[in-house]
């Protein structure tokens, strides 16, 4: 049966820090260099040979998608870069302390904002404009909830990952855990009041294997602490 790893980044700066990242682009921590050499040798361990890496534009999935290949001895593999898979992005929240923020706002606003389908956060009060969207004449949002993150991760899959899946090659998605999240939601059919009790962590890989059809038949999370 066709496989699918999906793994969030190892620990960022900005996880570290506890603050909301979104599309701002911030690095590893040495624990999450870790993380990604680690996810790479366990699934060397149960012998993972993937044809396609599917990775987001922030260096933090980037190099931990290298690292896992490194460690898999499959650096020659082709990965697929794209917008679509970039974290949520948080709006006004990105760069924020979440504390902080709940503080302000209270524990179930944070909570809607961070774990909920339809909420959306605050917007930031102009577009931001970095050359790596602008080439592609991608505009990066105010905000996105966890709906429009959906929607635009949608045609990627539907395009560019499912079609190998079903033409039986594993696949290896690295990217974040609100991307994760909605991806899993997808897959699942996980209802959207519910999606708020669902947590991707770094550095634990998620495994699907798939039937024929692309109907999951078993689900694995390795390295659970």
């Amino acid at each position: 049966m066709t496989k699918l790893v999906m793994v969030r980044h190892g620990q960022s700066q900005a996880n570290l820090d506890n603050r909301f990242t979104g599309w701002s682009d911030v690095p590893l921590t040495a624990k999450g260099i870790a993380q990604g050499k680690e996810v790479g040798a366990e699934l060397a361990a149960r012998e993972f040979s993937f044809t396609d890496v599917h990775t987001s534009y922030m260096k933090r999935a980037i190099m931990t998608a290298d690292y896992i290949l490194e460690a898999l001895d499959q650096l020659y593999l082709p990965i697929h870069k794209t917008w679509r898979l970039n974290e949520r992005h948080y709006g006004a929240l990105s760069g924020l302390n979440k504390e902080a923020v709940k503080r302000e706002v209270g524990e179930q606003q944070l909570h809607a904002w961070r774990r909920g389908f339809f909420a959306v956060p605050p917007q930031l009060a102009h577009p931001a404009h970095d050359r790596r969207y602008d080439r592609l004449g991608v505009k990066e949002p105010l905000a996105e909830s966890l709906e429009m993150c959906l929607e635009r991760i949608l045609p990627y899959w539907q395009d560019q990952v499912a079609p190998r899946l079903l033409a039986g090659h594993d696949q290896l998605i690295v990217a974040h855990g609100s991307t994760l999240r909605a991806l899993v939601k997808y897959i699942e059919g996980i209802s959207d009041d519910q999606i708020d009790q669902v947590e991707v962590l770094n550095g634990q890989p998620i495994i699907y294997q798939f039937d024929d059809h692309l109907v999951p038949v078993h689900k694995e999370i390795l390295m659970e602490e």
